[in-house]
């Protein structure tokens, strides 16, 4: 049985404290479980890079690296990081925000199918949402730019929009006092 690889790699410098508010202010933004959620896209943003550093570096020793830098610029232009227009070296500016941006969790947020990122991440575990066809239950999901428009409630849910935006409490008291205005009349 192969043991499976690990998809992030922890920082440097883990107790530096300009690193931790770093990733606590990220952590908060989008809503993030754990910081291993962070460095996986931390990850994914350091392999894209050095990737397209490796391509440059090929190019440079004459190497034909045409089809790669389509293929690469293709899938980050499917994942809208990359414009289609721009050059491929323009990658080499992505960060964890452009990673953190494409997940499902935050789409679902940005679209306002959820009042909180934190709401959003339960309605997606929970199986509430769907893209397209498919019901996705994992909330770091990079949602392709075709899939985007296609990002909605599940039909076959129990939850309506209904129960997902609370009632305060002054609602409430005010629903309570129509109620007895009702009765008493």
């Amino acid at each position: 049985m192969w043991k499976p690889k690990k998809k992030w790699e922890k920082p440097g410098t883990p107790w530096n404290k300009e690193n931790i508010e770093h990733e606590n202010i990220l952590i908060r933004n989008y809503g993030l479980k754990n910081k291993k959620e962070l460095w996986k896209a931390q990850t994914i943003a350091r392999k894209i890079r050095f990737y397209i550093r490796y391509l440059n570096a090929q190019k440079a020793a004459g190497f034909d690296v045409i089809k790669e830098e389509e293929r690469i610029r293709s899938r980050l232009v499917r994942l809208k990081i990359l414009n289609k227009n721009s050059d491929i070296t323009e990658a080499l500016g992505i960060t964890e925000k452009d990673i953190l941006e494409r997940r499902l969790q935050t789409l679902v947020y940005r679209k306002g199918l959820a009042k909180t990122i934190k709401q959003a991440r339960q309605l997606v575990v929970h199986k509430h949402i769907m893209v397209g066809d498919k019901v996705i239950s994992s909330p770091s999901y990079l949602v392709k730019e075709d899939e985007e428009d296609k990002i909605r409630y599940n039909e076959y849910s129990n939850i309506s929009k209904d129960k997902l935006f609370k009632i305060d409490n002054k609602e409430i008291a005010s629903l309570s006092n129509e109620g007895a205005n009702q009765s008493s009349n």
